[in-house]
């Protein structure tokens, strides 16, 4: 691919032209989630709901579990559900990455299709769930009087993990063309990659050897930042903008090595 197409800004304004393809895929892939339910689209509300009520009988009542080194004095499920809240919109998009463009043959063997934006549509299903996930934790917050206007922050503060599965998705979905066993191995990766990321537990609680392991990765930074800021605690601002800085060129590079190899997708497919 040309060199002035790896421009970022470039990128960006490239997806943003085709928004509204994008915008009828994520929703066709909703309404086909959820088609057929008893319930409908109310799933979408009644599902975080039903999990925090789980999160708050198991970890609150039976386990009475406490946050180590807690400062914010928010019960242990919450803490936990903000964790998952980031967690599960990389987890979402990332296992529905190897089959987003095997999964449309169609448009993928139509030359004027913009192909590179299916990895988008996974993304953007997680980001609808995610959005009724911190409705839901909003309301908690409020419930238990914790509720702050830096709770506004949130959607500023996930941008990293935003790019960074982005980038991810463009890799990983070009490799699901070629490689079928992608769309069991991701699976496996990321049911790891919960235990091993700071979802349950804080960075706090890692070995010292291990931690930079840990805060250096969009994953883990967004994550503890999410909690630092429904806990009321103060923002690192600067490990963020690194972050924001290495996601997006992970994002970069995703692109590049996308467009790179969709000129073989329709031999394969």
């Amino acid at each position: 691919m040309p060199l002035n197409d790896c421009n970022l800004l470039r990128i960006i304004t490239r997806l943003w032209r085709q928004r509204w393809i994008l915008g009828q895929l994520v929703m066709r892939d909703v309404l086909l989630r959820y088609r057929g339910a008893m319930f409908g689209m109310m799933w979408i509300l009644l599902g975080p709901l039903l999990m925090l009520a789980i999160f708050a009988f198991i970890f609150g009542e039976i386990f009475q579990a406490r946050w180590p080194q807690q400062q914010s004095g928010l019960p242990y499920w919450v803490l936990l559900y903000a964790g998952l809240i980031a967690f599960n919109i990389f987890a979402e998009t990332i296992n529905r990455a190897s089959t987003a463009v095997r999964g449309y043959p169609n448009f993928v063997k139509k030359m004027i299709f913009p192909v590179e934006i299916l990895p988008l549509v996974p993304l953007g299903t997680a980001l609808i769930h995610a959005g009724f996930n911190l409705l839901v934790l909003a309301g908690v917050l409020a419930w238990l009087g914790k509720l702050d206007v830096s709770f506004l922050l949130l959607p500023l503060l996930l941008l990293p993990l935003l790019l960074f599965a982005l980038g991810a998705a463009w890799f990983i979905a070009a490799w699901g063309v070629f490689i079928k066993d992608m769309s069991q191995i991701v699976p496996l990766l990321v049911q790891m990659l919960l235990f091993l990321s700071p979802v349950f537990y804080p960075v706090q609680a890692v070995p010292a050897s291990l931690q930079p392991l840990y805060r250096h990765n969009p994953l883990g930074t967004v994550i503890e930042t999410c909690r630092c800021v429904i806990g009321g605690q103060p923002v690192d601002w600067l490990t963020w903008t690194g972050m924001l800085l290495l996601s997006a060129v992970i994002m970069l590079l995703g692109y590049v090595f996308f467009q790179h190899s969709r000129e073989e997708f329709a031999d394969v497919l």
